[in-house]
């Protein structure tokens, strides 16, 4: 059950991306939110606490809280999150589709990224992500089998990380990730809204479990007019 500062939180995110709320303009006060929403001014400060970290709002003080600039979805490029939980965070109205679900040996490249013996068996898949009915994000992911036992093309469809740590509990813990520009590929224009010849936003990353051990090789596929990949940074004096 999601508490009632987040609801408030994805509540607010919703109205500044559907322009109720504009960059440069100021939310209401804590007082006037606190009545709108019928919480405490302690549950208020906490959801505009949340605003404030995640980029969306700044802080003046003798002005209230005056919203940035988030016309483009903000993928972040530190942090290890799945794009069920940036649905959830950005309130963006979007599906997956799952194109590809298969057991293939592994590359010798692979294993060794994955410390396996050679033709280990992994699961490869691909899911397209949809954003207000558009194509603009393909995943390509690769597990190996042993450590995500009982994982199925309906799972994917949801959220892999929430199987992996809530079914197998597994800890996710940190991944290591390099971005590059690509140009699309027959299989893009395939899978995507885009066009021959087109820019790909490539996000190649390695996650491991809390343990070190690699858990998923990525490569993530982004149309870049739909994103920009931000790291938002707050400066904390010591």
């Amino acid at each position: 059950m999601k508490s009632k500062f987040h609801s408030i939180y994805q509540h607010l995110i919703r109205d500044i991306h559907e322009g109720r709320y504009m960059p440069g303009d100021t939310l209401p006060s804590e007082h006037e939110l606190t009545t709108q929403f019928e919480a405490s001014r302690e549950t208020i400060r906490k959801a505009l606490k949340q605003l404030s970290e995640h980029g969306y709002i700044q802080k003046i003080q003798g002005k209230g809280s005056v919203v940035l600039d988030v016309q483009r979805l903000d993928f972040p490029v530190s942090g290890v999150t799945s794009f069920q939980e940036l649905n959830q965070k950005l309130g963006m109205n979007a599906s997956t589709a799952v194109v590809a679900f298969n057991e293939l040996k592994a590359t010798a490249e692979q294993a060794h990224a994955f410390q396996l013996p050679e033709e280990e068996n992994l699961l490869e898949i691909a899911r397209v992500r949809m954003i207000d009915g558009e194509r603009i994000i393909l995943d390509k992911d690769w597990f190996p089998k042993a450590l995500v036992p009982g994982l199925t093309a309906d799972i994917c469809a949801g959220s892999i990380y929430a199987y992996i740590e809530n079914t197998l509990e597994l800890t996710i813990s940190f991944a290591k990730k390099e971005i590059v520009v690509d140009v699309a590929t027959e299989e893009d224009v395939e899978l995507l809204d885009v066009e021959p010849g087109s820019h790909i936003v490539v996000v190649h990353s390695l996650t491991y479990l809390e343990d070190a051990t690699l858990l998923q090789i990525t490569e993530s596929r982004h149309r870049p007019d739909r994103f920009r990949f931000v790291e938002f940074a707050r400066r904390h004096k010591a």
